[in-house]
């Protein structure tokens, strides 16, 4: 029986469940190249590349970002594949990318942000995100005649939402990471007093 600590604080049910999500986030991308969505594939692939690299790099499986973020990753795809909102899912999908730089950056590496710096930062990675994101669509409808980018102001409010996209994403999860400490996060020791 799978408990609730369990499903939080056990690494192996958190990479089991992380793998599972992934395997959407990849299949969706197989998906979409029957449908001829290729930025869409890429930036699933992307999604499903940056996720795996923690596990990729240090040769264990159960090295994974919480799955809690996966499964916003695997929303995003299902529902822009089926349909559902695909701005909205772009939105998501994107303010996601930047939200596993961010964890993975603070949890599996030397770097050492606080909560606070960590969401501005996720903030600004989404930004980021969207810059490239948007450039991308420039040039697929130039070279594919897609229409991605119909507007000015489509983009000015593309722009605008996903930032407070990931602005409320980063939000949830340093309410998640500090209610929670879940799987594959690394405790910061704090030196006490006597030993400084």
């Amino acid at each position: 029986m799978v408990t609730l600590e369990r499903l939080v604080h056990g690494r192996r049910t958190n990479a089991v469940i992380g793998w599972v999500l992934l395997s959407v986030v990849a299949v969706s991308a197989i998906e979409s190249v029957l449908t001829a969505t290729v930025l869409w594939r890429l930036l699933a692939l992307l999604v499903v590349a940056v996720a795996a690299i923690p596990a990729l790099y240090t040769r264990d499986w159960t090295v994974m970002v919480p799955w809690p973020l996966l499964s916003v990753a695997a929303v995003a795809v299902l529902a822009r594949a089926i349909g559902l909102g695909p701005e909205a899912a772009g939105y998501l999908i994107v303010a996601t990318l930047a939200l596993i730089v961010v964890v993975e950056l603070d949890v599996f590496t030397s770097i050492e942000l606080s909560r606070r710096f960590a969401v501005a930062f996720a903030v600004m990675m989404t930004m980021a995100c969207q810059a490239l994101w948007t450039v991308a669509q420039f040039y697929s409808d130039r070279w594919f005649g897609s229409e991605f980018l119909r507007s000015q102001t489509e983009l000015q409010r593309d722009i605008v939402i996903v930032t407070l996209v990931g602005l409320a994403l980063g939000v949830l999860f340093e309410w998640y990471f500090v209610r929670f400490e879940p799987a594959g996060t690394v405790g910061r020791a704090i030196p006490d007093a006597e030993s400084t």
